[in-house]
């Protein structure tokens, strides 16, 4: 068949092949960004509790009733704002169909959208498949991955319909500041750009500092999505349920794409995260509990050669290794894989030009034993 691609870049994630790497040379994965321990027996317990009776059949387009009115307590909880369960938040099958959706429902061929690198892979490719042009703002490194808001000023154009932030960021672990987020109110004020905030890691996030989420905004929540993820929250990544809010207006538009692309989200994993979340300790807890695991591997790499500044938000440190080897960090990556026994991401995959800074990205969402054993190939190298 004679076909052209639409996607004539893109391969295989790297996330795949780092952790088949992983898997088969028998190596410690903290590579991928999923848990190595089980989701609280107690949702488990409801979900199945769910199935059991008769929450079976399709759920309501945006979302269980009771999930979206338990999201919109959260956020009044969290943020002191709201969001109406009716009409402004919507139930997804998890953050990167919310992310991809929103994408499609508002670029066009020609428009810009703006992304931050190094940048979550699933921004630019959705940007493309809708005729789209991602516009990158390469972060600060020097400045431990900071935002420089003039080169952001100098990027938008008539032709700039979308933002994309991430915040905390994966994959640096960094967060945006209060300032950031005012910065970004005030280029995108009095503008038809819409923000698209993915805030998965929200949770998450360490040494005081607090989450700036888009919504704390006045202005610009009225022009933002909000992208959240139950499964990073509740370690449960393989259930693929997440959310988004926006106003009223905006939602509109994503639910026209939205019914024809997934329509509904698995029923019985709505209504037992549902009955979860009415204990909000069981996300309010969440950082402590990460904070705690970021600092045991840390202290445990302490004295190694690789160089870092401790992660401030999501379940990422990143380690820089210029002290030990030159080589790029792709290959270097996978030599630490194959002769160490320990798989990693390297961050140039998503930088502007792959930018290589001799930076690996870690997760330290294991258990202490795995953190440990982890640590001590690491301390070795």
């Amino acid at each position: 068949m004679n076909f052209k691609s639409k996607l004539p870049n893109v391969g295989t994630t790297i996330f795949s092949v780092m952790s088949a790497l992983a898997t088969e040379h028998n190596a410690i994965n903290l590579s991928q960004g999923f848990p190595d321990f089980d989701s609280d027996q107690k949702l488990i317990d409801l979900v199945a509790k769910a199935m059991n009776t008769g929450y079976n059949h399709y759920a309501p387009m945006q979302g269980n009733l009771e999930l979206r009115n338990a999201i919109s307590k959260k956020f009044e909880l969290l943020y002191n704002t709201s969001y109406h369960p009716e009409n402004e938040i919507t139930v997804t099958a998890g953050a990167t169909q919310a992310i991809f959706t929103i994408i499609t429902t508002f670029v066009k061929a020609n428009d810009e959208v703006i992304i931050f690198r190094p940048a979550y892979d699933s921004y630019q490719p959705a940007i493309e498949l809708n005729g789209g042009k991602a516009v990158s703002v390469q972060l600060q490194t020097f400045n431990n991955f900071k935002v420089d808001w003039n080169v952001v000023k100098e990027k938008i154009n008539s032709r700039t319909k979308m933002i994309i932030v991430n915040t905390p960021h994966n994959p640096t672990g960094t967060v945006f500041s209060k300032a950031d987020m005012l910065q970004l109110q005030d280029l995108t004020r009095n503008t038809n750009i819409i923000v698209l905030s993915d805030e998965v890691y929200e949770h998450m996030i360490y040494d005081n500092e607090k989450h700036q989420s888009a919504c704390l905004f006045s202005d610009l929540k009225s022009r933002s999505f909000v992208v959240a993820s139950f499964c990073k929250t509740f370690h449960n990544t393989g259930w693929r349920i997440g959310y988004c809010c926006a106003p009223k207006e905006l939602m509109q538009e994503f639910l026209k794409v939205h019914q024809f692309n997934v329509f509904c989200i698995h029923h019985p994993t709505q209504k037992g995260i549902a009955d979860y979340m009415q204990e909000p300790k069981h996300y309010l807890e969440l950082s402590d509990f990460y904070e705690r695991k970021r600092n045991l591997f840390l202290n445990l790499i302490k004295d190694s050669r690789f160089k870092f500044t401790p992660s401030k938000g999501t379940y990422f440190q990143i380690l820089e290794y210029s002290k030990i080897t030159n080589e790029m960090d792709v290959d270097y990556a996978k030599s630490l894989t194959i002769e160490s026994g320990i798989a990693s991401i390297p961050l140039s995959v998503f930088n502007s030009n792959n930018l290589d800074n001799k930076v690996l990205r870690f997760c330290f969402a294991k258990t202490d034993d795995t953190l440990k054993r982890a640590a001590a190939i690491l301390n070795s190298i």
